[in-house]
């Protein structure tokens, strides 16, 4: 079983005396279910679980009337051992959007303290679910905490990987301390970096990569979950919408693979424009697929308070997906360190989808196609500028234009080589970027 840091934010929430229903969102396959079950089963003496989509028969309980009382009644009908005890009991009710009365009720639910309540769902089958006749019933405001869970970060891949907690405070002292990694442990910390960003951090792929270590494999279950997303796309998406965001998503590596990467809309098509495809954009990212990368008017705190508005970045939100959409042999190159103008994209992908997954928002700075930093971030209070290399080239005029022209107190080179320091620019390793 892969350990997962989502697993300490179940504990607190348990552990919270005034906790209300637990409501986990994410994309498609990052492992909520079986987190869930694992926490339940452990924590709990008496599980309840109810799949609205492997068992239809359990949305008859949230038919009737809603009433806490009658839904506990109805429960008993299908769970006749189920027991209703503080601190020992909890409801499981898995892909909760297939049964918009279940959202409804879970406003009555919280209020009864003799059970605990958690959810999950895909984003897309909460946001974007539609009954033909009306809209669907909205999360209870005041009785719902939310929680997002991501597919595993570069620090969750180590661990199923085998390398212990105390490797990895070992390397965070040498960030901290600004001195080289050992030459051993660095060549193996850039390997598994590699590794990171071919398989990426879909459970199911990162399990069987760790068991076989057959990229053919991880390759084919990759390609399995790019084509369960077209499926969701044609389920989800309304009429015209389909195509257009099926247009968006599909055209991702074509921008990501351009010098500056700002979004083009006519490279998704001929005579794009922002009227036409904003809201397909907005749709996938809604839905966990990608993530948005905001340019700043000017690189100053808060970050948020300078945004461009419509000049932006995207990412896929897992970079072995990225791989996946690109031709065969892909994989090889990546891991040879091979692949041209793509090699570029593809780390700068990965670290912003490691940005993301530590809770930073994402914004970088750009001029008139002629200069570009990768990514301005907020790290300990000051604005941070950091520029992404594949190789062990480190020469970035971008990053002494950020400190000198623009003032910046703090900026970081990431690329192959070990740490060193320059002024107020450092170079550091790229797997160092977990800890930036």
């Amino acid at each position: 079983m892969l350990e997962r840091k989502i697993l300490h934010n179940l504990s607190a929430w348990k552990n919270n005396p005034d906790r209300m229903c637990l409501m986990i969102k994410g994309a498609r396959q990052v492992g909520k279910s079986t987190t869930i079950q694992e926490f339940c089963k452990k924590n709990y003496k008496y599980f309840i679980e109810m799949n609205f989509i492997a068992n239809e028969e359990y949305k008859e309980i949230f038919a009737g009337n809603l009433e806490k009382e009658n839904i506990l009644k109805q429960i008993t009908l299908y769970f006749p051992t189920a027991e209703f005890i503080p601190n020992e009991t909890v409801i499981f009710l898995d892909e909760i959007q297939d049964c918009p009365r279940a959202i409804t009720a879970l406003k009555f639910l919280a209020q009864d303290k003799r059970f605990d309540v958690i959810t999950s769902g895909s984003i897309l089958g909460i946001t974007y679910k539609r009954d033909k006749k009306k809209q669907p019933p909205s999360v209870p405001v005041g009785y719902v905490e939310h929680l997002e869970m991501h597919s595993l970060d570069f620090e969750e891949f180590l661990w199923a990987n085998k390398i212990r907690k105390e490797t990895i405070a070992e390397i965070k002292a040498f960030y901290d301390q600004k001195t080289p990694v050992l030459p051993a442990m660095h060549t193996k910390m850039l390997e598994l970096f590699r590794e990171y960003i071919v398989v990426g951090g879909m459970p199911h792929v990162v399990q069987n990569f760790v068991d076989t270590h057959n990229f053919g494999n991880v390759l084919k279950l990759q390609r399995d979950i790019l084509e369960d997303y077209k499926k969701d796309i044609a389920k989800y998406a309304e009429g015209i919408e389909k195509v257009k965001v099926r247009d968006c998503f599909v055209s991702i590596p074509n921008h990501l693979a351009k010098k500056y990467k700002k979004f083009q809309w006519t490279i998704v098509e001929k005579h794009g424009s922002a009227r036409k495809y904003k809201d397909s954009i907005m749709w996938l990212i809604d839905a966990g697929m990608v993530e948005k990368c905001n340019n700043l008017a000017i690189p100053e705190l808060p970050l948020a308070g300078n945004v461009k508005d419509g000049e932006f970045k995207i990412y896929m939100r897992d970079t072995g997906l990225l791989v996946a959409m690109l031709e065969d042999g892909s994989q090889k190159n990546v891991i040879n360190g091979d692949l041209g103008i793509y090699k570029g994209a593809l780390y700068e992908n990965v670290v912003a989808d490691i940005f993301r997954k530590s809770g930073k928002h994402l914004f970088y700075f750009a001029r008139d196609n002629r200069f570009e930093i990768d990514f301005v971030v907020r790290v300990d209070d000051v604005a941070t500028a950091v520029e992404v290399k594949a190789g062990d080239n480190t020469k970035a005029w971008s990053v002494v234009t950020m400190v000198g022209r623009y003032g910046m107190k703090r900026a970081v080179k990431l690329s192959t080589k070990n740490v060193g320091v320059d002024g107020k620019i450092e170079t550091l390793p790229l797997y160092m970027s977990i800890f930036i």
